[in-house]
């Protein structure tokens, strides 16, 4: 069946609410551990079908902001999800509360979730819960809306990114101008989302009884095995390790394409002989990724083809369509899909192998894994596998880039370690501001500037004032729409690296030990994905300097003046 036919059906909350209600007193009635996996099952599949008409309408909606039904049923489920949540924490606490506990076959990871759940949720925020998703719906629908006119031409804040990368310096200075102009003319919208986002996750903490929202977005986060102080610790190390090397990347940069010093419209400029770009039409790169899928794996190889035979990804970029890129699973269908926004730069091979490497783990998971909350990892490690399958990629980079490939391995290497610190400036950005909740705009603006300073010392804003008082962060969605989803990517981007490490060292494990973790889903928790993966966990004294050492190693070995 193809994704088109998948069948949307608007779910009546008093429906659903009854259901749960019978259900879960059938569950605490249960007087065994059999009994009890025999109705926490069949809940689990209704569970599962909510599930999935919620995701099918977030798709649907995202292809088609503009779509009046799903724009609907968005609002709707942006104001039944809080609802549902009520159910959803109480369900945790009969599985937490089971006097047969011990004897549930349910992996340790849920139980742990679970409890997350109970100390994340009260009836007293539901109100508050449906505004912070309103906001997080309106920020996504704003940059939707993008209309920038540029050389007679009208794009969106996708479609315009090729232009930002031109090799005429002018031309992508224009066109950084044009792209940042959004911004501006909408800087109070952006300063007032953000405003109530922050105000309205405070008042939830509080109102749960925690000092600010932190530790309560680590909760929500499902941060099972460590905690802010070690991820504090783990910044230290991006700083102290990772920003020396990565300013002697942007200084390679400079020399390879002929300028004194990089301006921030060229920073996404690599090379003097232009970008790395794919070659072929997005239906082409599809049948090449079809052809390297098969010859990487068996597995890899009928994935794939489900995806493309369900027609399981929308791919090209249009008018009122959300921005980013995402993979989700279809519980229903078990099935994945993906949502990109390609615009005919690397980044469209990047989606082929990152969001696929989601893709995929979801694939192997689904198959097997009957509990919905165990289906996907907690993010940072599905990033893993999303991250990782960027490098198992790299043999088949001919396919894509024809006689690019060389330039286009130099940049996705170098590339991967300089995303570490600004993943870290993230991190640290939101830290601050919800440590801090009572700043105004400009003053989160300015923390933001400031942290960039530390993380990225070399980028200059001349000449753009709104970037150089701090609004870089407006682009940035995560900030908005998923706090503290953000040093999730750093870390699996430590791990990923890793594998690469031992592909570069021909280990022949290094596939296998993937495969394996794809297969686990969320039965493990990250550190023990990590070690299960036969790799060291980030946050160890040593793992960034060894990785770090590695990755210049391998790009010293490449002549980039040549490239």
């Amino acid at each position: 069946m193809k994704f088109k036919d998948f069948k949307y059906e608007h779910l009546d909350f008093e429906e659903l609410k009854n259901e749960y209600e019978r259900r879960l007193a059938e569950l605490k009635a249960c007087t065994d551990a059999d009994s009890f996996m025999k109705v926490f099952h069949e809940l689990n599949t209704f569970r599962g079908h909510i599930i999935t008409m919620e995701e099918l309408c977030y798709i649907r909606h995202s292809i088609d902001t503009s779509d009046q039904f799903y724009d609907k049923e968005r609002n709707y489920w942006d104001e039944t999800g809080p609802l549902l949540q009520k159910y959803e924490v109480e369900l945790s606490k009969t599985v937490l509360d089971c006097p047969f506990r011990e004897e549930l076959e349910i992996p340790r990871p849920y139980f742990l979730i679970a409890e997350n759940h109970l100390k994340s949720f009260s009836e007293e925020i539901v109100e508050d819960l449906q505004e912070e998703n309103k906001l997080a719906s309106e920020y996504g629908k704003l940059k939707a809306s993008a209309k920038i006119e540029f050389d007679g031409e009208t794009y969106n804040l996708a479609s315009i990114s090729p232009k930002m990368m031109d090799d005429d310096r002018e031309l992508r200075k224009r066109a950084t101008e044009a792209y940042v102009n959004f911004f501006v003319e909408n800087e109070s919208r952006f300063d007032e989302i953000y405003d109530k986002l922050v105000k309205v996750r405070d008042r939830i903490a509080k109102k749960l009884g925690y000092e600010n929202f932190i530790p309560l977005g680590y909760l929500r986060m499902d941060r099972l095995d460590y905690d802010a102080k070690m991820v504090e610790n783990y910044r230290s190390q991006v700083i102290r390790d990772i920003v020396p090397l990565t300013v002697e990347l942007r200084e390679r940069q400079a020399r390879r394409i002929g300028v004194d010093r990089l301006q921030c419209y060229d920073t996404a400029y690599n090379f003097k002989t232009g970008n790395p770009k794919p070659h072929g039409t997005l239906d082409e790169l599809v049948e090449a990724a079809l052809k390297m899928y098969t010859e990487m794996s068996e597995e890899t190889g009928a994935f794939f083809r489900m995806m493309v035979d369900q027609e399981l990804f929308d791919l090209p970029t249009r008018p009122n369509k959300e921005m980013g890129g995402y993979c989700t699973g279809i519980y229903d269908y078990r099935v994945p899909f993906i949502f990109a926004n390609s615009n005919g730069t690397a980044g469209d091979v990047d989606t082929l192998t990152h969001e696929a490497g989601h893709a995929f783990q979801a694939y192997s998971t689904l198959k097997h894994v009957e509990i919905p909350d165990m289906c996907f990892p907690t993010m940072e490690s599905a990033e893993i596998d999303s991250m990782s399958m960027e490098f198992f990629a790299h043999p088949w980079s001919e396919l894509f880039f024809k006689e690019d490939a060389e330039k286009y391995r130099f940049f996705h290497i170098a590339d991967s370690v300089s995303f570490l610190p600004y993943g870290c400036l993230v991190d640290h950005f939101q830290h601050e501001v919800y440590a801090h909740p009572e700043m105004i705009p400009e003053e989160r603006k300015a923390t933001w500037r400031k942290l960039e300073k530390i993380y990225k010392p070399d980028i200059s804003y001349e000449g753009f004032d709104l970037l150089e008082r701090g609004g870089y962060f407006y682009r940035q969605g995560h900030i908005f729409e998923s706090p503290f989803y953000y040093i999730d990517y750093t870390l699996a981007q430590v791990c990923a690296l890793q594998f690469f490490v031992r592909m570069l060292n021909r280990d022949e494990n290094a596939w296998k030990d993937y495969v394996h973790i794809c297969e686990l889903g969320g039965t493990k928790t990250f550190t023990e994905i990590v070690r299960e993966a036969n790799l060291k966990v980030p946050f160890e004294d040593g793992c960034l300097i060894e990785v770090a050492s590695k990755m210049k190693e391998e790009l010293d070995k490449i002549d980039d003046m040549k490239l």
